[in-house]
């Protein structure tokens, strides 16, 4: 490629330089070079030293590359002296709704406005319609699923705003995601506190404490529910199982108010056998007597 001569690369520079001041937007080098009948590669060169030269010589105005073309800026570090030129009120600030909204467009494009909203968790209608009359967001086509959603982007004008030169240069998400730890503390200040663990049962809820534990005479008892209840009321190692619905045991020794029907009990003194066949109660009141029932 033949470069051009001294004169015309000056001629071309102080061209550049004013067809960018008068733009309302930014140029292509390809438009750029359209006028001057350059190549953009040779346009693309010529706004860099531009650029290079207008930052050694610490002016207080850049030529940048935004939204694919070139555009004069103020510099960021004389931004304090531009917010004081700036009437108060007259920049129209975006709400966080409407930021948060933008962000997601940005980051998911192509993307409905259904899609959005599930993300959110609120409806996004009037947000997008701001951002749309704004020049932020535009419709980029439909999704050919079912409905044929409307699908949107960002604009031309997102990239101005932000002075970005394209999508790649969106900040990564990497650095807004906690960690894992942090994850796990939110969600254990989410989480709400569950209730006691129940007895161990194995039809409905049992009501009671523990399933094993001391009976009210003292002595140890087994309180294992395979219907509704049962409790243990011996002084001694008493076993109330049960597989009906009441099993109660009141020995003061060892006794057995096993259960096949509906309610069976031992009040005998010593050994007795209060177990239950169908047909009726069966209790054991003498010393060591059998009070079975056929």
């Amino acid at each position: 490629m033949q470069l051009p001569s001294d004169r015309v690369r000056d001629e071309a520079r102080r061209a550049i330089e004013a067809v960018v001041l008068v733009a309302e937007a930014p140029l292509a080098p390809q438009l750029v070079g359209q006028l001057l009948e350059l190549s953009p590669v040779v346009v693309e060169e010529l706004c860099r030293e531009l650029a290079d030269e207008y930052e050694a010589d610490g002016r207080g105005f850049q030529l940048v590359r935004v939204a694919g073309g070139w555009r004069y800026q103020t510099h960021p570090d004389q931004a304090p002296y531009v917010e004081r030129f700036v009437l108060e009120g007259q920049t129209a600030k975006l709400s966080a709704a409407a930021l948060e909204t933008l962000a997601i467009v940005a980051y998911k494009q192509p993307i409905s406005r259904a899609q959005v909203a599930a993300i959110r968790g609120v409806s996004v209608d009037g947000v997008m319609r701001t951002l749309q009359q704004r020049g932020y967001i535009a419709e980029v086509g439909r999704d050919p699923g079912p409905g044929q959603a409307v699908l949107f982007g960002t604009s031309r004008s997102f990239l101005e705003q932000l002075g970005l030169d394209g999508l790649d240069d969106l900040p990564p998400l990497g650095g807004f995601v906690p960690d894992a730890g942090v994850v796990e503390q939110l969600e254990q200040g989410l989480r709400p506190a569950g209730p006691a663990a129940p007895d161990r049962y194995d039809g409905f809820d049992t009501g009671f404490g523990d399933d094993t534990g001391d009976g009210e005479g003292g002595g140890v008892g087994e309180g294992r529910l395979d219907g509704f209840a049962a409790s243990d009321h011996g002084e001694g190692e008493d076993e109330s199982r049960l597989d009906g619905f009441t099993a109660r045991d009141h020995d003061e020794g060892d006794g057995d108010g096993g259960l096949d029907g509906f309610t069976a009990r031992d009040h005998g003194g010593g050994d007795g056998d209060g177990g239950f066949h169908p047909g009726g109660d069966g209790h054991d009141s003498g010393e060591g007597g059998d009070g079975r029932r056929p």
